[in-house]
């Protein structure tokens, strides 16, 4: 790959031999064409670009330009000079080295960082993911009151088709659209598939009603204003109205109310309180409270016809999740965070065979139904799902935790190499996260109070914040990193926040007890360039003595494990137990009631990450604590109360500890009176002759068979003289 860089007019300092240099010793780095700075790739020194463009055409070499604010201007430029590749043969990419370096108080000491955002760039793509489709025929349904309807139609219906449902107000004299009175009972759906219900329960049938006015000039109270409909508060029954329209008949004060469902591509939502009122609305639907909302919203909405597709954000691998067993509910986190309400509860189908193909599984596998369900259609890809995710079984595919964590990987070890330290990664979104680091870049330019983003700080720019989470962060820690910081701008959903802190607590908690000083991990809010450039001033906090060599897994727990192992085979001060924040913990172990439990092993059953078993030989309870997620469905589903969870990471013996099955409760075996053979215990034994000992159908040798094991049970029935057979009834 070749890079052209340019020094923006002389305005950063770009040591091209040291660029080349570092660059030189990360794999899989290119160093073509760091010999040159350029300062006017844009304008005189253009020729260079196209010559660049032409020669990488020609080998089939992509191409990559150090500035992403002339971007529009290469791409034209290339599509412009005769001899050159599309950008669909040969991609041209583009990165920021200014605003997030180079325009820094500190700029002439970045060429660590700017080496490692250059070798960042020059990464493969991501693997490519799924898509979702959509198809609208431009049909929109329009609520709020009648003026502000028919002005929002009126700049709509010379392209889509247009449906008025209003709630009030004056109406058009002209049948010019379809136009419904009523109240939303239920709107549900996304683009090209939305599902509106709505009740009518006024006397005037506006799609009768042919608006002659003859009904407002009867009514003496004044009920009837030109949003043809009666106002039953005001109307004292002279039914003036109903004999003036016996023509047309469209006034009925008998008529039942009536239930009208129809489906639309698109909704704009003019009311105050939005029909949809979660964080993150589904494609399609536009609130638009006050006039400076409605005209961006009915630009977007003119061009919502046709087909449409977005990436399918998510992977979920059902025989991983935690959510529920047997019809019990044990973890909702992801749930609970989802801002666009895309993932709902599926537990109705635990125990109900999904055939030979499950969800999320390979061909040839049966899985048992249930867990949870998630509308690709209203997933908007933040992620947050898979963060919260204790087990892994919800994973973020845009893009996957392979790419990403090569991309970190690249970034910090990039930066190591050549010669920085204490590398902290700043993770931000890439709209208004973006927008905020390049603000700053600029006003450090003007306004000599603000030193920009730090030469150790690496602005990482993501799909969203929320898709990173314990794993990527232990793993960029354990990978030589100081700190991994998140930008929140007004973006992030209130749940996300919680959500990201939580995580965050966590994993500090795991890294402050292993004796890694300072802070870590934290959440950055902030809203202009001037609170951003304070919050990047932030200490440096311990980095490993020896940085990582491990990739990052496909598979979260796997991840995890690898990180942890190396945080402790390094850590400053390796302790045994490490408390845990109870909120978001995804590792713990079980306290058991001995008192309580019977060693029913229910909680066997109902585990989905095999951490509880059995003893085939024994009464026993056993326990691998590396296996579990902290669901709480073996709590839920034991009928005894007996267990409580206890968040902690368990790290005795080097960390071998947690992965080797231990005891958690063991009890005396009952003996059958009869053989001796042990066949439960001798609690469950016992509590079921007592709760049985007034029954009717368990009195006498009844009763004595209860202490039996099965085979002596049946053997004692046949053999008994006095038992009562069917032959002698």
């Amino acid at each position: 790959m070749k890079t052209l860089l340019c020094d923006c007019n002389r305005t950063m300092t770009l040591d091209a031999p040291a660029l080349s240099r570092a660059l030189a010793k990360t794999p899989g780095a290119s160093t073509d064409g760091l010999d040159t700075v350029h300062s006017l790739l844009c304008r005189r020194e253009a020729p260079a670009f196209q010559r660049a463009a032409k020669a990488t055409g020609a080998s089939g070499d992509e191409l990559l330009v150090a500035c992403t604010q002339e971007s529009r201007l290469f791409l034209e430029l290339n599509d412009a000079t005769e001899g050159t590749a599309s950008v669909q043969e040969r991609p041209i990419r583009f990165v920021n080295i200014r605003e997030t370096g180079g325009w820094s108080r500190d700029g002439a000491g970045a060429t660590p960082k700017l080496a490692a955002l250059i070798a960042a760039a020059q990464l493969p793509p991501p693997a490519p993911v799924a898509t979702v489709g959509y198809s609208s025929a431009g049909r929109v349904l329009v609520l709020g009151s009648g003026e502000r309807a028919e002005r929002a139609a009126a700049m709509l219906d010379d392209k889509l088709d247009v449906t008025l449902l209003v709630g009030g107000g004056a109406i058009a004299q002209q049948h010019g659209r379809a136009v419904h009175t009523g109240r939303l009972v239920r709107l549900a759906g996304w683009l090209g598939a939305f599902e509106a219900e709505w009740e009518h329960t006024n006397p005037i049938d506006l799609e009768v009603c042919t608006r002659c006015n003859a009904c407002i000039a009867a009514c003496p109270e004044g009920a009837i204003d030109f949003g043809y409909q009666v106002d039953l508060a005001k109307c004292s029954s002279h039914r003036d109205c109903v004999r003036v329209c016996d023509a047309a008949g469209a006034i009925d004060f008998q008529r039942a109310p009536q239930q009208v469902d129809e489906r639309f591509d698109l909704v704009l939502d003019l009311n105050d309180t939005p029909a949809l009122g979660m964080h993150q609305p589904p494609q399609g639907y536009f609130h638009a409270r006050d006039d400076a909302a409605l005209v961006p919203a009915v630009l977007k909405l003119r061009e919502l016809t046709g087909s449409f597709q977005k990436p399918k954000f998510f992977n979920y691998q059902q025989r991983l999740c935690a959510h529920s067993r047997n019809e019990q509910i044990g973890c909702t986190a992801c749930i609970e965070v989802c801002s666009a309400q895309a993932i709902r509860s599926d537990a109705s189908l635990k125990g109900k065979s999904l055939g030979r193909k499950g969800q999320g599984g390979a061909q040839g596998t049966a899985y048992i139904g249930g867990g949870i369900v998630v509308e690709p259609h209203l997933c908007v890809g933040c992620g947050a799902c898979s963060t919260v995710c204790p087990s892994g079984a919800m994973g973020f595919a845009y893009p996957g935790t392979v790419d990403q964590g090569k991309r970190l990987r690249t970034l910090v070890q990039a930066y190591t190499q050549a010669g920085g330290r204490d590398a902290a990664l700043l993770l931000h979104s890439e709209g208004a996260g973006a927008a905020l680091v390049d603000a700053l870049g600029r006003a450090t330019r003007s306004d000599k109070a603000l030193r920009g983003v730090p030469a150790r700080v690496l602005p990482v720019a993501v799909w969203h914040t929320a898709s990173i989470g314990i794993d990527l962060w232990l793993s960029a820690i354990a990978q030589g990193a100081s700190q991994v910081w998140v930008l929140l701008t007004d973006e992030e959903a209130p749940s996300y926040r919680q959500a990201l802190a939580e995580q965050m607590a966590v994993a500090q908690a795991i890294l402050t007890g292993l004796g890694y000083a300072g802070t870590h991990l934290r959440l950055i809010e902030a809203g202009d360039a001037a609170t951003l450039d304070a919050a990047l001033r932030a200490a440096p906090a311990a980095t490993v003595a020896r940085p990582a060599a491990f990739a990052v897994q496909a598979d979260k727990r796997a991840t995890l494990d690898l990180a942890i192992e190396h945080l402790l085979a390094v850590a400053p001060a390796p302790a045994d137990e490490l408390p845990l924040p109870a909120a978001g913990a995804p590792f713990g172990t079980l306290q058991v009631d001995a008192a309580r439990c019977t060693l029913c092993l229910s909680c066997v059953g109902a585990c989905p990450e095999a951490a509880l078993a059995d003893n085939p030989e024994r009464p026993q309870l056993k326990f691998i604590e590396k296996n579990c997620v902290q669901c709480g469905l073996c709590a839920t589903t034991c009928p005894e109360d007996a267990i409580t969870l206890q968040p902690r990471l368990w790290l005795a013996d080097g960390g071998k500890a947690r992965k080797s099955a231990r005891v958690l409760h063991e009890a005396q075996p009952f003996a059958c009176v009869k053989c001796g053979k042990p066949f439960g215990t001798l609690r469950a034994i016992e509590n079921m002759i007592e709760k049985l000992s007034g029954h009717a159908a368990f009195q006498g040798a009844a009763a004595e068979r209860l202490k039996m094991c099965s085979d002596c049970r049946v053997v004692d029935m046949y053999s008994n003289p006095n038992e009562v057979r069917i032959t002698d009834l």
